[in-house]
């Protein structure tokens, strides 16, 4: 079975993080953590979108039930701290108990 089959929430605490030029994203680069981001908001709408009605079940790691789904065009990029980027390919969906969800672009799905 694909997708997410019960109603879900956007948890709107986690978008800014996840989106480019936002303070919540250069933070983590002045803390010394790469920052994963979408292209632009419109990205993140439309691939959690897919992954809620394509979107394959990888398990639940860290407390979080996750699905995610490869895209052919980079639907965002990885910065380093040092600034250089790499397009992420992968977006996941991370569910919690309270089925609130938010989307992160990856290189890969999560590992336990």
């Amino acid at each position: 079975m694909s997708g997410i089959t019960r109603e879900v929430i956007l948890d709107q605490r986690h978008v800014p993080k996840h989106l480019p030029n936002t303070f919540q994203s250069q933070r983590l680069l002045r803390l010394g953590r790469s920052a994963h981001v979408f292209n632009d908001e419109a990205t993140m709408l439309r691939v959690a979108q897919a992954i809620i009605e394509a979107g394959e079940y990888t398990g639940k790691i860290r407390n979080y039930e996750r699905y995610g789904l490869f895209f052919a065009e980079p639907i965002g990029y990885r910065i380093a701290v040092d600034g250089s980027t790499i397009p992420l390919f992968y977006g996941e969906v991370k569910v919690d108990a309270d089925n609130r969800y938010h989307v992160i672009p990856r290189t890969r799905p999560s590992e336990g």
